[in-house]
């Protein structure tokens, strides 16, 4: 296992270094840049130019590469030409905001969707069923900007129960943190909630027709035990696969809600950066991005083994 998880991370470096080069090179292709957004509407070409000699934005994109990659080796993302402070620091400040928010949300989506998928196979073409394909077609088709902005109508302005907006840091108010959550957070799980629903139907509906299921039937055990015992224990390789898959997703999507209910998180930082064309910092977060992508890919795959003995990665 040691030696897989070693080759996995030397194997992520090329990776890494490949999107921070696309990154880099498609931010090129986009019309401006940061000096033109420093220097305002009503700046001169010259005042213009004079910024963006001083930034350096003026030098070969060859050459600015080659000098952040160097700057990286040493462990530097570079300095924010917007914020005018270090990418690191930055990104350090709103990494954890967004690994909160997806983590809510995806405690939301493991808690309604596997249940609501087991009890829709268990009850398969009943009236439940029926229901908990409904809803899952609902999450999946619903956006999650119009579901953000009609759960702030209606919890964040008429009946006034939760914050509309704003984020509130887990030290400071652990209550007021959650309050802060619940919106986005199913905002962001409703569309995971119903794949991950349906995928774990699937699933236990395809392990319901095994041989040993049915010898425990015949055993005469009851439901419970034999969907506790034998069901929830080989549905889980799928179901982590599911939910490996949306927490990128998660991490992804909040762009959208971090935006709509002005959460200081990475998704509203990246946005930020790739309207004001903060090169330094679009490339530092997209660089951190693919990083914790990589991990939970990871994690993921150290997981099969941990919940089925039968894999085991080092054998050649």
């Amino acid at each position: 296992m040691i030696q897989f998880i070693v080759r996995r991370l030397l194997a992520a470096v090329p990776v890494l270094l490949l999107v921070s080069l696309i990154s880099a090179s498609i931010m090129q292709l986009v019309p401006g840049d940061a000096a033109t957004v420093i220097a305002g509407q009503n700046a001169t070409d010259a005042e213009i130019a004079q910024i963006r000699e001083q930034l350096g934005l003026n030098r070969p994109f060859p050459v600015k590469l080659a000098a952040w990659y160097v700057d990286l080796a040493h462990g530097d993302l570079g300095q924010s030409l917007l914020l005018n402070r270090p990418v690191t620091q930055a990104i350090g400040e709103r990494v954890p905001v967004t690994l909160a928010l997806a983590g809510f949300a995806l405690l939301l989506t493991v808690a309604v969707g596997v249940p609501c998928g087991i009890v829709a196979a268990i009850r398969a073409n009943t009236w439940v069923d029926q229901a908990v394909l409904t809803l899952a077609l609902v999450g999946v088709s619903v956006p999650n900007f119009w579901l953000s902005l009609m759960l702030i109508v209606l919890f964040g302005v008429m009946l006034d129960w939760l914050p509309a907006g704003g984020y509130v840091p887990f030290a400071d108010d652990p209550a007021g943190w959650v309050r802060c959550l619940i919106l986005p957070g199913i905002s962001l799980a409703l569309l995971q909630i119903g794949l991950l629903a349906r995928i774990t139907r699937a699933a236990v509906l395809e392990i319901l027709q095994q041989d040993y299921i049915r010898t425990a039937r015949a055993k005469g055990l009851p439901r419970p035990m034999v969907v506790g015992k034998h069901v929830l224990k080989n549905v889980l390789v799928p179901v982590v696969t599911v939910v490996g898959i949306s927490f990128g997703l998660l991490l992804s999507g909040s762009v959208v809600i971090e935006t709509v209910y002005s959460i200081p998180g990475m998704g509203r930082l990246l946005a930020n950066a790739i309207f004001g064309r903060d090169y330094p910092m679009i490339q530092g977060g997209l660089l951190v991005t693919a990083a914790v992508l990589v991990l939970l890919n990871l994690v993921v795959d150290v997981l099969y083994a941990v919940i089925d003995p039968r894999i085991q990665y080092d054998q050649r």
